[in-house]
C-alpha cells in the first residue's frame, strides 16, 4: 500500500516522463516556459477528464481546493485558467497526439490474449462514427444543417481491451465512408462496419489487402446467388450463401464472389443480413462478429462526452486534442480554449475530483 499518496500520483506514476519529454522535446512545447511546462498541462487536463471537469475555471477552483497536495500530485506550476487557456490555445497538439502514440502502443500489448468470446484468433477492429452537435452562433465554421452545427468524429476500435487505434475529427458533412481511405489496413485482421460503409470499390481494398470485413448490407444491394451452404436453423442462422454482385457498376468495383449471411435474432425480432469476404469461418461466427460492434457504441457513450460550446475550441480535422474530452481517455488532454467573458460559470460538484486526489491511507481509514 503507498501510504499518503493520492490515487491521482499513483496512476501518474504509470506514465512514461522520459518518453513525455522526448514529444515535448521533439516539437520545442517547453521553450520559452517559465513556470506551467507542458508536463504541468498535461496533468492538469488529465486530472480534469478523469474527474469530468467542466471549464477552466472549474478546473482551476478543484485543484486550488487542494494546492498542498498539488506537488505530490506531481505539478510544479501553479494552475491558472488564464495560464492554461494560453497553453491550450499555443502549444502543439501533436506533442500529445505523439504521447497517445506511445500509450496506446504500451497498452495494446496488455489486452491482446483477453478473449472475446467468440472463436477467433484474429484482431478484431469496430468502425463507426459519432457526431457531436454544436451551438452554430458560436462555431459558424461548423455549419452542419441551416441551423445546426457539428463535428464528426470517426473512430477505430480495437476490440482486444477496446483501445482506439485510428481516430480523425471532420466536418459534421463527411460520410462515414470517406474514412475507409484513410485506414492502414491489417493483413489477416478483421474489421466490422455498420451498413453505412457500404462501397464496393472501398471494400474490395479490404480483399487486396488480405484484410477481412464484415458489414451489414443494404436493401437496394442486387446479388447474385451462386451457392448455398447448410445451416443450423437452431443457432439463429437463415442462409450461408456465395454470392456475386448483379449490376454492372457494383461487379466492376468488386469482381470478386462475396459471403451472405442471413441471421434471425430472436431477442429483437429482426432479420439481419450480413456481407463478408471470409469464407472460412463458421456463418454463426460472422453473426457473433458483427454483434461485437457494439462495443464501439459503448465507447462513444461511455468516454466522448463534451465539455460545454463555449470552452472549447476546434482547430482541424487532423488536430487530434479537439474538441472533445475522453477521446482517448488518460492518454493526451483535449484541446480546451479560453472562454467568453460573457458566458455564464457552470462549476460541478468537487466529489468526483476529490475521489480522485484522496490518499490511499485515508481511503483505508473510511473502508
Amino acid at each position: 500500500m503507498n501510504a499518503g499518496r493520492t490515487v491521482f500520483s499513483q496512476l501518474i506514476e504509470h506514465l512514461p516522463h522520459k518518453e513525455f519529454q522526448k514529444c515535448v522535446a521533439r516539437y520545442g512545447g517547453d521553450r520559452y516556459t517559465k513556470e506551467f511546462s507542458c508536463w504541468d498541462q498535461y496533468l492538469a487536463m488529465s486530472f480534469a477528464q478523469l474527474t469530468y471537469r467542466e471549464s477552466l475555471r472549474d478546473i482551476e477552483a478543484c485543484l486550488k481546493a487542494v494546492g498542498g497536495k498539488l506537488y505530490h500530485m506531481g505539478f510544479r506550476g501553479s494552475v491558472v485558467r488564464s495560464t492554461l487557456a494560453d497553453a491550450n490555445e499555443s502549444r502543439d497538439w501533436r506533442i500529445y497526439a505523439d504521447f497517445a502514440q506511445i500509450l496506446i502502443s504500451i497498452a495494446r500489448p496488455l489486452y491482446v490474449s483477453d478473449p472475446l468470446g467468440i472463436d477467433l484468433n484474429q484482431s478484431l477492429y469496430a468502425l463507426d462514427s459519432t457526431t457531436i452537435d454544436l451551438c452554430l452562433s458560436v462555431f459558424p465554421w461548423a455549419k452542419f444543417r441551416k441551423h445546426k452545427g457539428a463535428v464528426k468524429m470517426h473512430t477505430l476500435l480495437d476490440l482486444h481491451g477496446n483501445i482506439p487505434t485510428f481516430i480523425r475529427i471532420t466536418n459534421g458533412k463527411v460520410h462515414d465512408v470517406n474514412i475507409l481511405d484513410q485506414l492502414i489496413l491489417e493483413a489477416g485482421s478483421f474489421y466490422v462496419m455498420d451498413r453505412g460503409y457500404v462501397d464496393f470499390k472501398r471494400l474490395h481494398a479490404f480483399t487486396l489487402a488480405s484484410a477481412f470485413f464484415v458489414v451489414r448490407t443494404k436493401r437496394n444491394v442486387l446479388l447474385q446467388r451462386r451457392y448455398s451452404q447448410p445451416v443450423d436453423k437452431s443457432t439463429g442462422v437463415r442462409s450461408d450463401q456465395t454470392v456475386i454482385l448483379a449490376t454492372h457498376g457494383s461487379a466492376t468495383a468488386y469482381p470478386d464472389s462475396l459471403r451472405r449471411v442471413t441471421y434471425f435474432d430472436a431477442v429483437t425480432g429482426k432479420r439481419l443480413v450480413f456481407l463478408t469476404n471470409n469464407f472460412t469461418l463458421p456463418a454463426l461466427t460472422i453473426a457473433q462478429i458483427y454483434k461485437k460492434r457494439w462495443a464501439v457504441e459503448l465507447f462513444f457513450e461511455n468516454t466522448t462526452w463534451c465539455t460545454p460550446s463555449y470552452v472549447i475550441e476546434y482547430q482541424r480535422a487532423a488536430s487530434l486534442n479537439s474538441p472533445l474530452v475522453g477521446v482517448l481517455p488518460a492518454f493526451f488532454p483535449p484541446r480546451i480554449a479560453r472562454r467568453p467573458f460573457s458566458a455564464v460559470s457552470m462549476v460541478r460538484s468537487h466529489r468526483f475530483a476529490w475521489l480522485a486526489i484522496v490518499s490511499t491511507e485515508s481511503a483505508g481509514r473510511w473502508s
